[in-house]
């Protein structure tokens, strides 16, 4: 009842991990072709995949010029500046943060930043409430 047969002559496209080959594909014909349309990348590049994930692959992993690693003072700095201002618009935080994806900044502030600024807003308050008893106990 519920089952459905797998349609025939429709491409199996392959999912999970990359492999270093399948990396390699990819790159070697961005660099030499360009992306164009992202669907038609895998069909030409000779890869078993579907166009969004050979662009989400590329964008956030094989593209020349991502920044690998941890997060300096500075970029922090700009993250928690630009958060303020533009709230969770990623893409928009990451056009000031070169190399850095928005999906990686989006990760490092869940994963990271967001912890630290509540812990702060929560020392300020209670530094607010210490003064206003000590200033009301004269």
């Amino acid at each position: 009842m519920g089952y459905q047969p797998l349609e025939k002559g429709k491409p199996k496209h392959k999912k999970g991990l990359w492999s270093p080959e399948e990396d390699n594909k990819l790159r070697n014909h961005i660099l030499k072709h360009g992306h164009g349309c992202w669907s038609s990348v895998p069909i030409k590049a000779g890869l078993q995949r579907n166009g969004k994930s050979c662009r989400l692959r590329w964008i956030n992993y094989l593209r020349p010029g991502l920044k690998r690693g941890k997060f300096s003072k500075q970029e922090e700095e700009t993250i928690l500046t630009l958060h303020h201002m533009l709230g969770n618009k990623w893409s928009r935080i990451s056009q000031h943060l070169p190399g850095r994806t928005d999906n990686e900044i989006k990760n490092y502030w869940h994963s990271y930043l967001k912890k630290r600024v509540a812990k702060a807003k929560e020392m300020e308050s209670h530094n607010q409430i210490k003064y206003a008893s000590s200033s009301s106990d004269t």
